[in-house]
């Protein structure tokens, strides 16, 4: 099983966008292993992006929404079929903008939930309900003013400590 595209090593990035009443943006894909069920917008880190850039590239394409990066609240990893190395970023941001609009080629839906309504919900993916279900306390903070040196020809260069 190997797949052209993107090789046998995967990075992808997911965010849990949080509003201003405390509600987390969701999504309903129209394909996949999540198809009909609420998860957080998520994608495949591309070529010359950095994985905070990917996040909010992904949650632009997909909802519309804008949103600042506040740090990393978790890594989810597993192996696919003993080949695939399938490794998930998830960020913590803070959404700036509210007008929703999906894109239609890959959503069924797009919505602010409260997490205590996600928490109840059967159309919740395992993700999503455990991030419910959990308060998020802990948090890698990004940092983006270091600079390791012009020799090694950064285009950008973040820290999450």
């Amino acid at each position: 099983m190997e797949t052209k595209k993107r090789g046998n090593v995967w990075l992808a990035v997911s965010g849990l966008v949080e509003n201003e009443r405390g509600e987390w943006l969701v999504v309903k894909k129209k394909y996949g292993g999540l198809k009909g069920m609420w998860s957080f917008p998520a994608g495949f880190v591309e070529e010359g992006e950095t994985v905070d850039e990917a996040v909010l590239r992904e949650i632009k394409e997909e909802t519309g929404i804008d949103a600042t990066v506040e740090g990393i609240i978790g890594i989810r990893s597993g192996v696919i079929k003993d080949v695939i190395s399938d490794n998930m970023l998830i960020f913590k941001l803070q959404a700036t903008s509210s007008s929703i609009t999906i894109q239609i080629k890959e959503l069924f839906e797009a919505d602010f939930i409260h997490p205590s309504k996600l928490k109840e919900d059967p159309h919740s993916s395992l993700l999503l309900a455990n991030f419910a279900e959990k308060s998020v306390t802990t948090i890698l903070n990004k940092h983006d003013l270091f600079n390791p040196g012009d020799q090694f020809g950064y285009r950008s260069y973040t820290l999450f400590l």
